[in-house]
């Protein structure tokens, strides 16, 4: 080792402003230890390395790494991570800023407590535009520290909290062995449960993190994290089962059928509570079919009443069915108008329709009692009954085309 007491790991690629803002708030460090910047640039054409080389200048510990091709995100970090060279790693965000005295704080938790292979802490959510923090993604109402392989310890603190172990600072004896690829399993408790194996980990109270989620640059932005919150449901329950591997394997939990049936139905909660996030995210989206297939996941679960979904339950026949059609038109090229046969005003439904994805090429009508034969061959039809069904196909509409409403939410059980 060398006399570095702290690595701050960047992996970045073509987010040039964003890297600024966060080695600006980094050139602030007054820090009465020694530390190190380590960025990892996957290949990125923006002028990142012209504003890495601006810092550099200004004197700040940077070592800054240039990948020769995109190497994919996993890649970028482990090659920041190998370079790294203090006592302890925390991984940053580009586009994020860590709390500068917090950070010190943590550190001197670490230098007082040598069993503790990781330290982890909530995070803020950061409004950047309005200079507010806007909570914490979690809470811990003090801090704790669990001794080295207390998984049942551990896994009932972070289900019962739903603790999400995504930001800490890491002694870096523990750190290659436990930044290891996982695909299928939820990094974060996959890591946790190999920090565990090697040593004491605690959850601070105090965040020393700020995750930006409104951006001066981009106030508009998705931000990432978002994503897994919308798909990452699976990948969280595999990464409670692997920590209950190591849990089970290191004769820390029971290995009985009573104990895989608890453990089973503990993490099928787990996941159906953060399924009930996704659902929020999607409608906003406007996305009801993916919210449907999750009410059904939540329902089987036993949380088909849940506050996220009770109010959302009587619409979703609805719209899941508009959403059906609008998909299925969409799929044929052919298509420029689309009649429902018991609507005349349609002003409201075309907005909606359009919201839930219909095209912009396709018109939307009400019942048409005369037939314009130029659009006939271009018109899909939605219809009530098959007695509607049979006249619009006598007055030459094309029967492929002509959609039955209980075709639509046939498959739409709540």
């Amino acid at each position: 080792m060398t006399d570095v007491k702290l690595s701050i790991c960047i992996p970045t690629y073509n987010r040039a402003d964003y890297l600024r803002t966060a080695l600006e708030n980094l050139a602030k460090a007054d820090f009465s230890f020694a530390h190190e910047i380590v960025i990892s640039d996957n290949a990125s054409t923006d002028n990142t390395t012209e504003v890495v080389q601006h810092y550099v200048a200004q004197g700040l510990p940077i070592t800054y790494l240039r990948m020769p091709e995109n190497m994919g995100a996993g890649p970028n970090l482990t090659n920041a991570i190998q370079h790294a060279s203090g006592d302890y790693m925390v991984y940053q965000g580009d586009d994020d800023l860590l709390i500068l005295p917090k950070v010190a704080d943590v550190v001197t938790y670490l230098d007082a407590n040598p069993d503790v292979s990781a330290c982890h802490a909530p995070w803020y959510l950061y409004d950047e535009v309005a200079d507010r923090d806007n909570g914490k993604f979690y809470r811990v109402d003090d801090d704790v520290k669990f001794a080295c392989q207390d998984y049942g310890g551990v896994f009932e603190f972070i289900v019962n909290r739903h603790i999400f172990p995504e930001i800490a600072i890491y002694r870096m004896s523990s750190v290659r062995s436990s930044f290891v690829p996982r695909h299928f399993c939820f990094w974060p408790f996959s890591y946790l449960a190999h920090f565990l194996d090697q040593g004491a980990v605690a959850f601070l109270r105090e965040p020393f993190y700020r995750s930006v989620t409104v951006s001066r640059i981009a106030p508009e932005r998705e931000q990432a994290g978002f994503n897994d919150a919308m798909t990452a449901w699976d990948m969280y329950r595999g990464g409670l089962e692997y920590f209950l591997h190591f849990a089970i394997r290191r004769g820390a939990m029971p290995d009985t059928e009573e104990a895989r049936t608890l453990y089973s139905r503990t993490c099928q909660i787990f996941t159906a509570l953060r399924m009930a996030i996704a659902i929020r995210f999607w409608v906003a989206r406007h996305d009801y079919i993916r919210a449907y297939e999750l009410y059904t996941r939540m329902a089987v679960a036993g949380f088909a009443d849940h506050p996220e979904v009770a109010d959302l339950r009587g619409r979703l026949p609805v719209l899941v069915g508009l959403q059906t059609l609008a998909d299925r038109v969409n799929a044929v090229p052919d298509i420029e108008r689309l009649i429902f046969s018991d609507a005349q005003d349609v002003g409201e439904l075309t907005n909606t329709l359009h919201e839930l994805g219909l095209s912009d090429r396709i018109t939307v009508a009400g019942n048409a009692d005369a037939d314009d034969p130029s659009l006939i061959a271009k018109t899909a039809v939605l219809v009530s009954s098959d007695a509607k069904a049979a006249e619009y196909a006598a007055r030459g509409y094309d029967a492929h085309f002509i959609f039955q409403e209980s075709e639509m939410t046939r498959a739409i059980l709540i």
